[in-house]
């Protein structure tokens, strides 16, 4: 028996415990992994409440990142083998494999062979973050050097990865943040420039950054009013892609904006990207190249113990975090 991440209701962190489940041996192309560590991360908290993009079937598990060792694994598995320290895409649902417990069951394509240098808490944090952002700023946007790139929500997770990234290829990484609280903490991120979106004026600061061309490209998890300055902030023929919902106001459609500078307002999600074999693994090779040369690094906010599951997940929801919340898991 293995202690694993349970609720079987729709509710806030409290809902959540953990339970004794029996985790069967590993079926065709499935690994079993010892965890060590755990990533939490937005989806999990919309899982819980029923603002994702499919919803819990009751009992239900939770959890898309883990990292940890392969304990056993299942027929026509290639290219693993038993003890490697790994962790996983997420490329799965959370009701086909909720990956938050002690020992838990992943497909084979999932699962990667992470760099030695990370430590387990840096090796839970990677992939939803880093393969979330790629796919925005390189896989769709090919975003280039010079090329500046607006980042709201700079500090979560995906943020940080996305201004790494964005530095990477020689790109010009602007972090909006709502106070001017975070700042300095961006900048040392990596952040060219750091927006206080409730203390500046976001359109003009942004054009008063690029000469008055403005961000070829907007990157928001946010969808919200903040659309309409997001559209002004942008250059003609720039992209926009919107790939969460943290506002719970409705989003105008900045239809002057759309036609006058013929801009593409784009949706994605994560699982377009890591649901195809290719795209996935030009993916994954990106980030681990990052990884080896030291340009990508996962930032690590705050590190909880598994029993503290419900502290993490209202951690979360309070927003107070710069990087990722790992849970940690007791050997």
């Amino acid at each position: 028996m293995s202690l694993a991440v349970r609720f079987d209701r729709i509710g806030g962190p409290e809902v959540l415990r953990l339970e004794e489940v029996k985790v069967p041996a590993p079926g065709k192309g499935e690994v079993r992994i010892r965890a060590r560590a755990l990533g939490l991360n937005r989806a999990e908290v919309m899982f819980r409440t029923r603002t994702y993009v499919y919803d819990p079937i009751f009992p239900s598990g939770i959890g898309y990142e883990v990292a940890g060792e392969v304990e056993a694994l299942g027929p026509q598995v290639e290219g693993l083998a038993v003890g490697d320290a790994v962790s996983v895409v997420p490329s799965f649902t959370m009701t086909d494999y909720p990956v938050h417990g002690e020992l838990v069951l992943a497909p084979a394509h999932a699962v990667v062979k992470h760099p030695e240098t990370l430590s387990w808490e840096e090796a839970a944090s990677v992939w939803m973050a880093f393969i979330t952002a790629y796919g925005a700023l390189i896989d769709l946007a090919d975003l280039q050097v010079g090329e500046a790139v607006l980042i709201p929500g700079a500090s979560s997770s995906v943020g940080l990865a996305a201004i790494q990234i964005a530095r990477s290829v020689g790109a010009r990484p602007i972090a909006l943040t709502r106070t001017s609280a975070k700042k300095q903490r961006l900048l040392d991120a990596g952040a060219e420039a750091v927006i206080a979106t409730e203390e500046e004026d976001t359109a003009a600061r942004v054009h008063e950054l690029t000469d008055s061309l403005g961000a070829r490209l907007v990157f928001d998890p946010v969808i919200g009013p903040s659309l309409d300055y997001l559209a002004t902030a942008t250059a003609p023929q720039g992209m926009i892609v919107l790939y969460g919902a943290l506002s719970n106001e409705p989003a105008p459609l900045p239809l002057g904006q759309l036609l006058s500078k013929h801009l593409t307002i784009r949706g994605y999600e994560l699982f377009e990207l890591t649901m195809d074999e290719e795209r996935r693994n030009a993916a994954i090779e990106f980030v681990l190249d990052g990884l080896r040369r030291g340009v990508l690094t996962p930032v690590v906010d705050r590190v909880f113990p598994l029993a503290e599951i419900t502290e993490a997940h209202r951690y979360m929801e309070s927003s107070a975090q710069v990087g990722k919340i790992v849970l940690s898991v007791a050997d």
